[in-house]
C-alpha cells in the first residue's frame, strides 16, 4: 500500500454499507465497555456519545445503558463519526430535566494534529502525511509520554491514531479523570513550551537556569534534529526559511546582520548552514545573554509537539473515540504502542473495505480448509480474522493495566 492512500477519499455511497458490516462484527464493544466503564457501570451509563451522520449532521447527548445497547444503537444508527465527551451526575439524555448540571469525570485528553506543523514541514501540507513527517508525531510521544509519566506521575496513557494526519492521547488515571478545567488548562499551559513568549521569540526564562523539563525534552529533540530537520525536511536550503526560523530571532541588529552575511553566502545545504549557524552563536553568547538558549529555542520550536490547548483545557470537549472510522479515509482509529511509534505506518492502518477483504479471504481459506482435511472448522472472534487484531490486542493490554492499578484503590462514584 501506498503512502498516498493515506489521503484517498473514501466513497461516500462505499462507505455506509461498510460501515453496517464494521459496525456488526468488528467493533470492540466488549473491550470498548470495560475501559468507560472502570468496572461501574454507571460511570459508562452517565458518559456522554455524539453520533455524526452523513451531511456533517449531528446527534449529542446520547447514553447507553451497556454494551450491549451501545451495538444496537450503532448497527441502527451507523454514525460516520463517534464522539466520547464527559462523564456527567445525570445521564446525558436527561439533561433536561436537570439542575445543578456538574461534569464529574473526563479522561485528561491532548490532540495534536500534523496541519499544525505545516509552517515546518516541507515534505507534505493540510491532510498528506508521509513516513518523514509522521516522525514528528513519533517525537511528540516521546516527549509528551515523559512529562506526563514523570511530571505528573499518570500511568494509564492510551494512544490512537486519529485516522487521518494526527494523533490522541488519553489518559485514564482515576487522578486525571477528576481534574477540574482549571487544573487542566493549567498541566496544557506547562507542556505548551511552543507558542510562549512570542514576541520575544524565547520559550524559557531569560536566566542562566534551563527547567529540567526543558533539558529532558532537549535530549530528545538533539537525538532526532539533524534527521528530521537538516535532512527529511531540509528547512534551511533557502534563503526564505533562513530568514524566517533563524535571523528573524535575533533581536540585536549588529549580530543578525553579521551572521546574515555568513549564512546566505553558503551552499543550499541545511546541515551547513545549521553548523555555521551554531558555531556562531557558541561564539557570541558569552557576550550577549539574551542568545545563550536560541539555538536550544530554535530546536524547541521546529520539533515540539503541537497542542491543541483546547482540547485539553475543558472537562466537555468531545474527542473521536478510539476504533471509530474516519469518514475521509475509512481508516480506522486504532491505539499504537509509543514505543513503536517511529515504526508506525499510518499508510499500513487498514480501511473497513480492507477489513472486509480480509474476513471474506479468511472465511474462503477455512471453508477451503474444511473441505479438503474434511474437518470442522471452530469459530474466532471476528476481528481475529482482520489486521485489527493487533490494534485490539494493544487496546486490551491498556485496559488490563488500567484495571490492576485500579485495584490498589477501590473508589466509588456518589450519584
Amino acid at each position: 500500500m501506498s503512502l498516498a492512500s493515506v489521503n484517498t477519499q473514501m466513497n461516500s455511497e462505499v462507505l455506509p454499507e461498510h460501515l453496517k458490516m464494521y459496525y456488526k462484527r468488528l467493533f470492540p464493544y466488549k473491550q470498548f465497555y470495560q475501559w468507560l466503564s472502570y468496572d461501574d457501570e454507571k460511570l459508562f451509563q452517565h458518559r456522554e456519545f455524539c453520533f455524526t451522520y452523513d451531511g456533517d449532521v449531528f446527534q449529542r447527548y446520547l447514553t447507553f445503558d451497556d454494551q450491549e445497547h451501545m451495538a444496537k444503537e450503532m448497527t441502527a444508527k451507523v454514525p460516520s463519526k463517534i464522539d466520547i465527551g464527559p462523564v456527567m451526575n445525570v445521564r446525558p439524555n436527561k439533561l433536561g430535566l436537570a439542575q445543578n448540571l456538574r461534569f464529574r469525570q473526563r479522561e485528561l485528553i491532548f490532540d495534536i494534529d500534523m496541519t499544525d506543523y505545516d509552517e515546518i514541514r516541507t515534505c507534505c501540507s493540510g491532510a498528506a502525511i508521509c513516513h518523514k513527517c509522521w516522525k514528528f508525531m513519533s517525537v511528540a510521544c516521546d516527549i509528551l509520554g515523559a512529562a506526563l509519566r514523570e511530571d505528573f506521575g499518570f500511568e494509564n496513557i492510551l494512544w490512537v491514531f486519529s485516522g487521518r494526519r494526527g494523533i490522541h492521547c488519553w489518559i485514564s488515571d482515576h487522578n486525571a479523570r477528576e481534574l477540574t478545567g482549571e487544573v487542566r488548562s493549567a498541566v496544557v499551559q506547562y507542556l505548551n513550551l511552543v507558542g510562549r513568549n512570542e514576541t520575544s521569540g524565547r520559550y524559557d526564562i531569560e536566566c542562566d537556569y534551563m527547567h529540567p523539563r526543558v533539558q529532558r525534552t532537549l535530549a530528545t529533540i538533539n537525538a532526532v534534529f539533524e534527521e528530521i530537520c537538516l535532512q527529511d525536511q531540509d528547512l534551511f536550503n533557502n534563503a526564505d526559511n533562513i530568514q524566517k526560523f533563524i535571523l528573524s530571532r535575533i533581536h540585536n541588529e549588529t549580530i543578525r546582520n553579521e551572521l546574515k552575511l555568513k549564512l546566505l553566502g553558503l551552499p543550499n545545504n541545511s546541515k551547513i548552514v545549521w553548523q555555521t549557524f551554531e558555531g556562531y552563536m557558541n561564539a557570541v553568547k558569552g557576550k550577549n545573554p539574551r542568545l545563550k538558549y536560541l539555538v536550544d529555542d530554535l530546536k524547541i520550536f521546529l520539533t515540539y509537539p503541537r497542542l491543541d490547548i483546547n482540547v485539553t483545557n475543558t472537562m466537555n470537549h468531545l474527542l473521536k473515540a478510539p476504533f471509530c472510522v474516519h469518514p475521509k479515509t475509512g481508516k480506522v482509529c486504532v491505539p499504537f504502542t509509543p514505543g513503536m511509534t517511529a515504526n508506525f505506518d499510518p499508510a499500513s492502518v487498514p480501511t473497513i473495505m480492507d477489513l472486509c477483504k480480509e474476513i471474506d479471504a479468511y472465511d474462503a481459506k477455512k471453508a477451503e480448509d474444511a473441505e479438503k482435511f474434511d474437518v470442522e472448522v471452530g469459530n474466532i472472534q471476528t476481528y481475529k480474522k482482520t489486521s485489527l487484531h493487533k490494534a485490539v490486542h494493544i487496546f486490551e493490554e491498556f485496559i488490563r493495566k488500567c484495571g490492576k492499578r485500579a485495584e490498589k484503590r477501590k473508589d466509588t462514584m456518589d450519584f
